[in-house]
């Protein structure tokens, strides 16, 4: 039996687009993706049944943003999000994300980066077309980190695309502090996505968004599932996971794709608090975020409807209290 639908708001920041406090993220549904340095970025096999199962039953619990990318499974997770929605496209937010090159010819093969003005406009329309939607609510910078002059260039882009009514507002993803400054002037931009998870603060970023009404979309909000609290000592993750490939800020799992013991303590320690009230991990998870911003708009990743259920769950429950944040800052030692 299906959780009652219980939707939480938030804002996107200065653009007033309304959606609800979470979201869910679509980079898992784009199946196996092989990167320019031959590292699968892909979350294992996928069904695109059971992906369009989990998007339509998260709709069902009162989720309205979808978050994906256009190089997810190389045009992969943007195709089948696009199909799953279907009719009800006009009931969502959309926000994807452009910038890294790929082959969408189904070799499912990404390269490096590339942030022209023209490469920016073709990733638009190619976008759309998968999506099958007329325009983006959110489109967003995929590469984390450019100098001022391409920065600006891009921003320039996006507000021409904006004017064209083909993206209603933008962001960046990215964990710099400089570069998520850099467009603050602009009038469109309007969210910054960022690492955020009760393991890993980021207070800079939070207080910037605070500050200049921005949205904080919260990538990797459950710590690559880890806080989901179905990974011991004695598990590992599929084979195909990119949490094998030993990538250095997959820090929580080793290169055998286990869980490493130091972070397996972290989350003993706090697990009381983040399960009080009826919630289950992956609610704690998400209320902690909401708890430590008003701007926070969590994304969690899923593949299936279960997932998708569990996570809008949280909204029933609501962020944690001030004073379970304070007491998770201290059992973490920040």
């Amino acid at each position: 039996m299906g959780e009652e639908q219980v939707t939480m708001k938030r804002t996107l920041g200065r653009s007033g687009i309304e959606v609800s406090a979470m979201g869910l993220g679509c980079w898992a549904i784009g199946g196996p993706v092989i990167g320019g340095d031959g590292v699968n970025y892909g979350w294992g096999e996928v069904d695109d049944n059971v992906s369009t199962l989990a998007i339509r039953r998260g709709l069902d619990c009162g989720v309205t943003l979808f978050d994906t990318a256009d190089s997810y499974g190389a045009g992969h997770s943007e195709r089948v999000l696009g199909k799953a929605l279907g009719k009800d496209r006009d009931r969502v937010v959309i926000a994807s994300k452009f910038g890294w090159t790929f082959d969408d010819d189904g070799s499912r093969r990404t390269y490096g980066p590339n942030t022209s003005p023209d490469y920016i406009r073709s990733a638009c329309e190619d976008s759309l077309r998968r999506l099958g939607t007329d325009w983006i609510d959110l489109y967003q910078l995929h590469v984390g980190e450019l100098e001022p002059t391409a920065a600006d260039a891009v921003a320039e882009t996006l507000e021409e695309l904006k004017g064209k009514g083909m993206i209603r507002a933008y962001g960046w993803s990215t964990d710099s502090l400089s570069c998520a400054e850099r467009w603050l002037s602009r009038p469109g931009y309007t969210a910054v996505q960022h690492n955020l998870n009760a393991f890993d603060d980021s207070p800079e970023l939070l207080e910037l968004c605070e500050r200049e009404n921005l949205a904080s979309i919260n990538r990797n909000p459950l710590a690559m599932g880890f806080l989901s609290g179905k990974y011991t000592k004695d598990s590992h993750v599929a084979p195909g996971d990119f949490r094998t490939a030993g990538i250095e800020w997959v820090r929580i799992f080793d290169e055998s794709g286990a869980p490493r013991e130091e972070w397996l303590a972290k989350l003993d320690a706090i697990r009381e608090i983040l399960t009080s009230n009826g919630r289950t991990l992956v609610q704690g998870a998400i209320a902690w975020l909401w708890g430590r911003s008003e701007k926070a708009v969590p994304i969690p990743g899923v593949k299936t409807a279960e997932q998708a259920e569990e996570n809008a769950g949280a909204m029933r429950h609501g962020p944690l209290a001030p004073d379970q944040i304070a007491e998770i800052d201290s059992i973490l030692d920040r």
